[in-house]
């Protein structure tokens, strides 16, 4: 295959906000994954706290540079082709809402493309990266206000987990970006009932 660059989403305001959370939330030791990782600037930069860190991405041309940058890439769609537990799995997921006459027959649209609602992949994602996640484990999702905060909040607590805003950006166009810290609601049964949290 000929690398071709124009198919790989690069570093733009969302991969940095994502990136300054990551650095705050990594911690040495922590096994770490960066879920469709792209150009594999936030992976490079975390593996310098976390060497164990792997990446995943379906682009093959995504996947070759980031490879050529050191970061160790599986091709493969999500999580899909991974097992095992992490300490930090971290998503810049694709979150615009895209209508089917939108949509580009290309690798790039990959990174890009969230469905008519914005959240069609991340709908995907969330219960596959809870059933990865360590016991104490943190999932960091990048989401634009396109993507409905409140219904990733929503969603996050139907598999039993707590959302918080870890950090956010406004953009010139008045789009804000958020950084979503999702982590184990610890009184929850894999069911989705909650225990009282009162002694």
């Amino acid at each position: 295959m000929i690398l071709d660059t124009n198919q790989i989403y690069f570093p733009a305001e969302d991969t940095f906000l994502l990136m300054r959370a990551a650095l705050r939330e990594v911690k040495p030791g922590d096994r770490v994954l960066e879920v469709g990782t792209g150009s594999g600037a936030v992976a490079k930069a975390v593996m310098d706290v976390a060497p164990q860190t792997v990446a995943t991405e379906i682009n093959p041309h995504a996947a070759q540079y980031a490879g050529e940058q050191g970061v160790n890439v599986i091709r493969g769609n999500l999580l899909d082709p991974l097992a095992g537990e992490f300490d930090l799995i971290v998503f810049n997921a694709p979150y615009l809402p895209t209508m089917p006459e939108e949509r580009l027959n290309d690798w790039l649209e990959f990174a890009l493309d969230g469905g008519v609602t914005g959240r069609v992949v991340i709908e995907k994602f969330l219960p596959d990266a809870v059933l990865h996640l360590a016991k104490f484990g943190r999932i960091l999702l990048l989401i634009s206000s396109s993507t409905g905060l409140a219904e990733i909040q929503e969603l996050c607590r139907k598999y039993a987990t707590i959302c918080i805003v870890a950090d956010s950006e406004k953009m010139e166009d008045g789009e804000m970006l958020y950084v979503l810290r999702i982590s184990r609601d610890l009184c929850c049964f894999p069911d989705g009932s909650c225990q009282s949290r009162r002694a």
